[in-house]
């Protein structure tokens, strides 16, 4: 190992002379049984589950005081890294607005303001459309939504829609004042400024207006939190006069709402984690009936893009990676499709964009992300000319499609990121091939990508899969093995853990780390084999993945052996104490963020929030005992040992729907009651946010203080503060 055993000078928290320590809480035991197929288990934490139970709230309680005391010496480092992150935001700014109709769409934040304001313009001149400038003065400018005055007197605020009717009058929008992502939903006149609306209530994510703004369509999320009704509403009328549309019956299966771009069509998705359907209605015809564009087939995924002339479909009915065909508008089966384009090696098609001269396919190319544009072609019996990529020359990064909501255009807004690229929004010219950016993020206090490098490397696992790492480190670091690090990963549902910048990270650069991504199967980086290897039965190769890059970071001279932090969040979260399990030894310190650590209590529960929809990704315990095996073997809560575990923060939200607060609360005592830490040295750590969701604080500068805190932990335990 290169410098394997030098250490960067200074103090660790290993080495620090320790006042007594305050006591850890210590979770009192009571019995519960559990038993499947032959396994008798007692679980003495399971009773931490009632957030309505007076002990319950008194032990989170115990466990913040707890985690405060120990952590008090951090407040200064917390202060600075707050005050780093906000620094380097532009607080009053101005996204890039977008041209749809004869408005200008955009949103404000302000200094000092927690939250965006949601406005628009006239768009007076739509040959040379000049946009609004930040900094500068829009005459006729109209805020349709201060979420600063929507949150005032609550200390959560989300909104889980927010659109404009096609003729521009009304906006809906809908409130989560809680974080369990329930919502209230309000329409408002935008010509007058009043609500006018606001009997619907207790709703999912996603309400789209028909065409004539009469009626609007919602979705209702059952005891499980599966959206699986649709309803109609007449804007103004009563709830009782609403109108079932679709109920959809098979708890695999959740449902989603859109409108086509050209808002000819309301979309309907119905989709489990390995087969979907799309239903189609006019928007004109709101009490009409949606439509099937193919009827659902066991195994096959679709997703339908509506252009003027025609339907085009991503699917996977005879490629694992998808292919791009297309359909009369029409269409109900998967017999009318007709090819344009099948994946090639080392492609994943993801899904395409329609307008009406040219239509652009996402996809994911040797790992990354990348655009494909496929201009109109009368001549070509297929309607299209020959495609053409995006080239970009950074080693790793992520680009998609930006905000594009009108079909009658010659350019298209793209989003550009990497880890030292800053977002950036430009405008492709689709005819010249000529990219202008409109805006990159300012990142304020001289920042200079020269500054950073970022790189990409591979990690050989231990069945000789090759898995991408991506890193970004301080210009000029070298692999002497001295170096601090953060190793993160996620690794499921074919999610991809692609590059982005963060202002939040540069704090840790700034300190000399090295912050590195793993790649690891489960996720989508690498293709739908990829996720299929990382999933179900193979689960496991997504914590020996993280494993192994952790290896390779410490015997490569990234990191010092013992100066590696990780961290990981919802079913990352599980990710990290499966790996922790595994090889406690690799780590220093850990944060597992609204972690998944008690999976299998979980998936042997269907009446838990999204365990029957997620028996296709995990299994089903209940059902098969190979399954129940598999995930015994490897959920973090049932194999904790008897060994010394790195330190450990857990982070969790009481009023979180997707994890419950209950598994990581679990966890923490379990681990307290078995690993050999010393608590002044190694503490074990849980942190409940009392008012909040799955994503933590909802405020962003209450979220700078989070992740403030959070980091300070961590760069203290590996001795870069």
């Amino acid at each position: 190992m290169p410098g394997g055993e030098l250490r960067r000078p200074g103090t660790y928290a290993d080495d620090m002379p320790h006042a007594a320590p305050p006591t850890p809480p210590v979770a009192p035991t009571r019995q519960h049984r559990r038993e499947h197929h032959g396994d008798v288990v007692i679980d003495p934490y399971e009773w931490l589950r009632d957030k309505s139970d007076p002990e319950v709230v008194a032990h989170l309680e115990a466990e913040n005081a707890y985690a405060e005391a120990v952590t008090a010496h951090l407040e200064p480092l917390r202060k600075a890294i707050f005050e780093e992150i906000r620094s380097r935001t532009q607080e009053t700014d101005l996204s890039v607005p977008v041209a749809d109709g004869p408005w200008w769409y955009y949103s404000r934040t302000f200094e000092g303001a927690q939250y965006a304001a949601h406005c628009r313009a006239p768009l007076t001149d739509r040959a040379s459309r000049p946009r609004p400038e930040p900094g500068q003065p829009v005459e006729g400018e109209q805020v349709m939504l201060d979420a600063n005055a929507e949150a005032e007197g609550h200390e959560f605020f989300a909104l889980g829609a927010l659109t404009v009717s096609a003729d521009h009058v009304w906006l809906a929008y809908a409130v989560d004042t809680e974080g369990d992502e329930r919502f209230d939903l309000r329409v408002k006149d935008l010509r007058t400024g009043e609500v006018v609306d606001d009997a619907v209530t207790d709703i999912g994510y996603g309400v789209v207006f028909s065409l004539d703004a009469r009626h609007l369509f919602y979705l209702r999320v059952d005891e499980s939190w599966r959206p699986h009704q649709v309803w109609r509403h007449e804007v103004g009328t009563p709830t009782e006069h609403d109108v079932l549309v679709h109920d959809e019956a098979d708890e695999r299966f959740w449902m989603g709402l859109g409108v086509s771009r050209d808002d000819r069509w309301l979309m309907l998705g119905i989709g489990s984690k390995t087969t979907s359907e799309v239903r189609l209605l006019d928007a004109a015809d709101a009490l009409g009936e949606f439509r099937p564009v193919a009827a659902r087939r066991e195994g096959v995924e679709y997703d339908v893009e509506p252009a003027p002339d025609r339907l085009l479909i991503v699917h996977n009915a005879d490629h694992p990676d998808s292919d791009l065909a297309w359909a009369p508008l029409g269409s109900t089966s998967h017999e009318d499709w007709k090819p344009l384009a099948q994946s090639a090696p080392g492609e994943r098609f993801q899904g395409v964009d329609a307008f009406e001269d040219f239509a652009v396919l996402s996809l994911r190319k040797d790992g990354l992300t990348a655009l494909r544009v496929y201009p109109r072609d009368a001549r070509d019996a297929d309607g299209f000319g020959t495609p053409h990529d995006l080239a970009f020359d950074e080693p790793v990064y992520q680009v998609g499609l930006g905000d594009n909501p009108e079909s009658r255009t010659g350019t298209i807004q793209l989003e550009f990121q990497s880890l030292v690229t800053p977002r950036t929004v430009m405008d492709y010219d689709v005819a010249t091939g000529e990219l202008e950016v409109l805006k990159r993020q300012p990142v304020l206090g001289g920042y200079d990508t020269a500054d950073y490098e970022q790189r990409r490397e591979w990690v050989t696992a231990a069945d000789g899969t090759r898995v991408p790492l991506s890193l970004v480190f301080p210009a000029g670091a070298r692999p002497d093995g001295t170096h601090p690090g953060l190793l993160t990963a996620y690794g499921s549902y074919e999610a991809s853990s692609d590059p982005y910048f963060s202002v939040a990270r540069l704090s840790l650069l700034q300190r000399g780390f090295v912050v590195a991504v793993a790649h690891v199967r489960g996720g989508g980086e690498m293709g739908r084999a990829w996720y299929d290897h990382g999933k179900l039965l193979e689960k496991p190769n997504t914590f020996s993945d993280f494993v192994d890059a952790a290896a390779h970071l410490v015997e490569s001279g990234w990191v010092a052996p013992d100066r590696l932090a990780a961290e990981g969040g919802s079913a990352g979260g599980l990710l990290i104490g499966a790996a922790l399990n595994l090889a406690p030894e690799r780590f220093r310190a850990v944060h597992a963020a609204v972690p998944f650590v008690d999976a299998l209590t979980t998936m042997l529960d269907p009446t838990l929030p999204l365990t029957v929809v997620e028996w296709e990704e995990w299994g089903n315990p209940l059902e098969d005992p190979e399954v129940y095996a598999c995930m015994k073997g490897y959920t973090p809560y049932e194999n904790i040992r008897p060994v010394e575990y790195p330190a450990v923060l857990a982070t969790t939200s009481l009023n979180d729907t997707r994890v419950f607060f209950t598994e990581p609360a679990k966890w923490v005592a379990r681990l307290r009651a078995t690993a050999t830490n010393d608590p002044a040295k190694r503490p074990i750590l849980l942190r409940t946010e009392m008012v909040a969701g799955h994503g933590g604080r909802s405020g962003r500068y209450d979220s700078w203080q989070q992740t403030a805190w959070e980091w300070a932990f961590m760069v203290d335990q590996v001795g870069a503060a």
